[in-house]
């Protein structure tokens, strides 16, 4: 073991540091140094040049000083976005940054060299441009300041959801991707078929690569039930893909998604105190470790421009952290206060029980109405899929089940959940009730048959999580190459 250690150790030495590890742990003054990424702004001083080098590690660029300006820069034709190795003088520094690089021509340990050009239309310059228009620019657009912080926040989020789950004993599992099953059964289903014959017989590439019709999945839930009921809690995060034709900012055709199961649950408040313990935990750990030290966990207010929007995430923040716990009303009552108060006077617009929230009223309950995250649970069972347990508060005129929404501010709906139906022969009829295939569904009816037990669990779509606590207008801009409708670059 002690042999593996040492040997772990002489391989990780063999890395240069980076950007970030040379700011926050500075070598020793006047030390020689190296230092690599790309150029983000040059400068012409009268005594001196001045070059901005990023590799992404954070959002502080490095400063290098350049020495004789006029002889160094005409030869070498720097430019933005060329990728450098500079090796020089490690100082303190007189600007803002503690410390700077020095490049002197004059020193032969020194040396500039250009990595990669770039050609003269390099189209990420130092000028304001739309997110909008970076999306044009697939391959180069996470080279500007805010998209790379959104991959490192992504990144830190992520650990702290692990984090979060380490500390309740939950187990990280790997469902599959490729699925039989419709987990939501609203049919946005992508269908996988094979480009190449399994045999001469095969009429059709697609017809028996897996032996019946194969699908991405839109949800992993029904496959975590399966390895929840066998680990007692477990979670998941997974690409998850709906052919949904939307073209909204809250909408993906490919997305990531974090679910979560656990046994031995029986009310649904268990489950929505659980939701927001793990967002405040998750938020919280964004605003301990968002602050001006070089090695912080994350930089997402540093890297922004705008003052308005640095305000506005820590406003959001504020928001998820508010000492009281967060509200929680049925659908029923929902539905009455969208047409007491945001409806009132406008009788066209009123909704009858067991009409759709949309994502207007779950904005205004949530911005205006409470101004905080809000849980709406115990929604009419037509509305929602065949796995859901009847609630508490079912009736037979008014048929819900024990299920939640989570609605934030400003983006509606983030997290849905409910407890599961664990009963056999209740589940069946659920199943025929909807009109499902149910020899297509066996594999899950099988579970209730086997030692099941009460449980439930829920997903969130990471990508929303993301544009709310970065304050991101939209989720294409949160994840690294997005895919919707007619949208499949690279």
């Amino acid at each position: 073991m002690r042999g593996i250690i040492r040997q772990s150790s002489r391989y990780l030495s063999t890395l240069k540091p980076t950007i970030k590890e040379l700011l926050s742990n500075p070598p020793q003054v006047e030390s020689l140094i190296t230092a690599s990424g790309h150029i983000k702004s040059i400068r012409h001083g009268k005594t001196a040049g001045f070059i901005d080098v990023s590799d992404g590690s954070s959002h502080s660029n490095l400063a290098v000083v350049i020495k004789k300006p006029d002889e160094v820069l005409p030869k070498l034709q720097l430019k933005l976005g060329q990728s450098v190795n500079i090796k020089g003088s490690w100082i303190e520094s007189k600007g803002t940054q503690p410390y700077e690089l020095v490049y002197n021509i004059d020193d032969q340990s020194h040396d500039i060299a250009i990595i990669g050009d770039v050609p003269e239309t390099y189209p990420i310059q130092k000028k304001n441009t739309t997110m909008q228009n970076l999306r044009q620019l697939p391959t180069l657009r996470h080279r500007t300041s805010t998209l790379a912080s959104i991959l490192r926040f992504r990144s830190f989020l992520e650990s702290k959801f692990m984090e979060f789950f380490n500390g309740r004993q939950f187990i990280k599992v790997s469902p599959p991707i490729v699925t039989s099953s419709d987990c939501e059964g609203a049919g946005e289903q992508f269908r996988i078929e094979s480009l190449t014959k399994l045999n001469d017989s095969q009429k059709e590439p697609e017809d028996f690569f897996f032996g019946k019709s194969a699908f991405l999945t839109v949800s992993t839930q029904l496959h975590l039930e399966v390895l929840t009921l066998s680990l007692n809690r477990a979670w998941t995060l997974t690409p998850c893909f709906r052919a949904e034709v939307s073209n909204t900012n809250r909408h993906l055709s490919e997305f990531w998604m974090l679910e979560a199961e656990m046994c031995y649950i029986t009310e649904l408040n268990q489950l929505t105190r659980f939701t927001e313990e793990m967002i405040r935990y998750v938020t919280q750990a964004v605003k301990d470790s968002n602050d001006d030290s070089p090695g912080n966990g994350i930089d997402l207010i540093n890297s922004r421009f705008s003052r308005e929007e640095a305000e506005k995430m820590k406003q959001r923040w504020d928001s998820i952290l508010t000492e009281k716990e967060w509200p929680s009303i049925t659908y029923t009552e929902a539905i009455e206060i969208i047409n007491r108060v945001m409806n009132k006077g406008r009788s066209k617009n009123r909704l009858t029980w067991g009409d759709s929230i949309q994502t207007p009223h779950e904005k205004w309950l949530a911005g205006e109405y409470y101004k905080s995250p809000v849980f709406i649970t115990d929604y009419p069972k037509a509305e929602k899929p065949f796995y859901m347990l009847t609630s508490n508060s079912y009736s037979e005129d008014k048929p819900t089940v024990a299920c939640f929404d989570l609605i934030l501010p400003e983006i509606g709906e983030l997290i849905g959940g409910s407890l599961r139906e664990h009963n056999y022969q209740k589940l069946l009829e659920d199943i025929e009730e909807k009109d499902m295939n149910k020899d297509e569904i066996e594999w899950y009816l099988s579970t209730r048959q086997n030692g099941t037990v009460p449980h439930g669990g829920f997903g969130m779509g990471f990508e929303r999580l993301v544009a709310y606590l970065s304050s991101m207008d939209n989720v294409k801009d949160v994840i690294p190459f997005p895919r919707v409708s007619q949208s499949c670059s690279c």
